[in-house]
């Protein structure tokens, strides 16, 4: 052995085999049908390989049409060593496991492999299945026939996905009966335990090279250890985030905590069942379940209208709040006290004991932040309620993940790849690399292939009123009309709030009638978003108005969709509070929280939106945006510099003109 072969060599860099890989006669063009090599894509990919062989942290945005998938995925499945994904939606998560991976391991003839790990809501529990059989507390007719559905199902059936049961839809009720929860679930102590699918689907995830999970689970394992995930990060090599412009979001509602009214009723109606199941002797239980139903339902009393949404400094203190918190927590005390003298009667007992003595503790906490009268108790969290018709929820919320995902970064070096469509504002990241604590990492930006300038037109109408004036709906409406006619439809309608969709939906209803449109008007809300989509493709000339869920992750190619319809800039809302914390937070270190926090906030989810309009090289397209302070405010050249580089124009007949066969010419 020679002397320096114990020095570890420095990695080679796998940027020849990324370039032969991704080239006009690779392995990708060979095996994948439409595969043209792109330059960014290849660029991206090299820098994802380094960043994989040094085990290092890389920020990579890539502008639509890169082709990121596949940009990580290629260095990934041949160098990644044990990889985590981790997607934005349950959709893409099936997607990248039953069509992207298995097309580039084929191609690659990589021997890896692969497994998809999904939320314990996912998967039939034999055991909830089967007490649902017996019980038959089915209300309605359909539930019946979908319980029906789902005993046949898990006969057949190797991994227990509700994905792969279309007959029931994802949204039946029945589902909740027949799936566990974290606090519902048996663990080793059930006798299904060895069929279990959740058992299943994490020992074949501890033993895949490739684990494909999604943002919300990968955090709520990080926080309450429940997924199956953290056992898979210690032996993790690689771990890549896809739409990783989510995850501030996603890991604040993680490392945060809420409790909820309906919470304790629901634990209010297993102790119920359960005390009469098995101790029915042991307690009088209708009697203790009655003040705890009763001091819940007055906790959400506390506050007579709906939908409020206050930091716990903006509670009056006389407010019957503070009191009804107090009172809901001494009854739950003495309903733990009785649950502890029946707990070895039962598994399922002593379950709802835990459960007890788990909200107890959290309304704990919300006794000392209101006792101590500050919004953010401890200064890193924001306490604050939201009041929903039938329930009150009680929110604990970080004011910065960074300290905290930072924490879980620390450890074995790995790699940790982010990568999104939209992670920078004019190709600077700061606003992203704070929130996730990701200071001084390196970040990469690589520019779309498509030619914006000839296939989209920036159009933004002369006239319209501010945008919190009261007919501004209509306003926006008035100036859409024409443009949408002009396209022949063909367009989204991306709007800010629900109110705006409904208004929106009302006023074009009437409109199509009066002016006799022929074409089909599609509202979000009316059917589930992929049945929404496959209605607006299949129809070629439809109108679909939707919110937040139809600015990101939906893909329409070709002639279906030439109009993008934006009502306004998408700024949070400004009551709330945790927005109003951070600032407030921003402020104190000397930063403004509007050009620090907001505006980058705002660009990026801009960014968003406005990607759905040009999908591939042949798409054509109007982006139109009705904000006037995109022109009237200093901040609006900063926004509309950070959009792709489209032709821009106030005038409504170039606009109009634009979707002419002349001007395709």
């Amino acid at each position: 052995m020679t002397e320096n072969a114990s020095i570890s060599p420095v990695p080679a860099t796998h940027d020849g085999d990324i370039e032969q890989l991704f080239g006009v006669n690779g392995a990708l063009s060979q095996a994948v049908a439409g595969f043209r090599p792109r330059q960014s894509q290849t660029e991206m990919a090299k820098a994802i390989a380094n960043a994989i062989a040094q085990q290092k942290t890389l920020i990579a945005e890539a502008g639509t049409g890169t082709g990121k998938t596949f940009a990580y995925l290629v260095p990934a499945l041949l160098w990644g060593g044990k990889v985590i994904v981790s997607t934005g939606t349950k959709n893409l998560q099936d997607q990248l496991y039953l069509r992207d991976i298995p097309t580039v391991r084929k191609a690659l003839h990589a021997p890896v492999s692969v497994s998809l790990l999904k939320g314990r809501a996912n998967y039939v529990c034999h055991f909830h299945l089967e007490r649902t059989l017996q019980n038959g507390r089915l209300t309605a007719r359909e539930d019946v026939g979908y319980l029906r559905e789902i005993s046949r199902f898990v006969k057949t059936t190797m991994t227990g996905d509700k994905a792969e049961l279309s007959k029931v839809p994802e949204s039946a009720t029945v589902w909740n009966l027949v799936t566990s929860t974290r606090d519902t679930c048996l663990g080793a102590e059930c006798q299904y335990y060895q069929d279990c699918f959740v058992m299943k689907a994490r020992r074949e995830a501890q033993q895949a090279d490739v684990v494909v999970v999604n943002h919300h689970l990968f955090f709520a394992d990080v926080a309450l250890k429940d997924t199956g995930v953290a056992e898979l990060l210690p032996s993790a090599n690689t771990i890549i985030f896809d739409e990783a412009h989510q995850l501030p979001e996603t890991a604040t509602l993680f490392f945060g905590e809420t409790v909820s009214t309906s919470q304790v009723l629901e634990l209010c109606r297993d102790v119920l069942a359960e005390g009469l199941a098995h101790a029915r002797d042991g307690a009088e239980w209708p009697k203790v379940v009655a003040p705890v139903e009763r001091a819940a339902r007055d906790l959400r009393l506390a506050f007579p209208q709906d939908l409020v949404r206050l930091a716990v400094n903006q509670i009056a203190p006389s407010s019957p709040f503070f009191p009804a918190l107090e009172k809901l927590k001494d009854e739950l005390e003495g309903m733990v006290a009785v649950l502890e003298k029946q707990a070895e009667r039962a598994e399922t007992i002593e379950q709802c004991r835990t459960r007890a003595v788990d909200i107890v503790a959290k309304l704990e906490k919300w006794n000392a932040a209101g006792e101590d009268g500050s919004s953010a108790a401890g200064q890193d969290r924001v306490f604050w309620i939201e009041a929903f018709t039938s329930s009150l929820q009680l929110h604990q919320t970080p004011l910065s993940i960074a300290p905290i995902f930072s924490k879980q970064r620390e450890g074995a070096p790995r790699a940790w790849i982010f990568t999104s469509a939209t992670l920078a504002v004019k190709n600077d990241f700061n606003h992203y690399a704070s929130q996730m604590g990701l200071w001084n990492e390196p970040a990469q930006a690589w520019p779309s292939p498509f030619d914006y300038g000839q296939q989209g037109l920036l159009y933004v109408p002369d006239n319209l009123p501010e945008p919190n004036s009261y007919d501004y709906t209509d306003a926006v409406i008035d100036a859409a009309l024409p443009m949408i006619e002009a396209s022949g439809g063909r367009a989204f309608l991306l709007c800010t709030t629900l109110r705006a969709v409904n208004r929106a939906a009302e006023r074009l209803r009437e409109e199509f009638e009066k002016r006799k449109l022929p074409f089909p008007l599609m509202v979000q809300g009316e059917a589930g978003r992929t049945e929404l989509l496959d209605r607006f493709r299949a129809a070629g000339n439809a109108v679909l108005i939707g919110s937040q869920s139809f600015w990101e992750g939906v893909d329409v190619r070709g002639e279906a969709l030439s109009l993008v319809i934006i009502d306004k800039l998408p700024f949070s809302p400004p009551d709330d509070p945790v927005l109003a914390a951070r600032i407030e937070a921003l402020e104190k270190k000397g930063l403004n929280g509007f050009v620090h926090h907001q505006l980058p906030a705002a660009i990026i989810n801009l960014k968003q939106g406005a990607g759905r309009l040009i999908r591939d090289e042949s798409d054509r397209g109007v982006l139109m945006i009705c904000d006037p302070r995109l022109i009237s405010k200093p901040y609006g050249r900063r926004i509309w510099q950070s959009l792709p580089p489209f032709k821009r124009t106030r005038d409504a007949e170039v606009a109009k003109a634009f979707f002419s066969p002349r001007e395709a010419e």
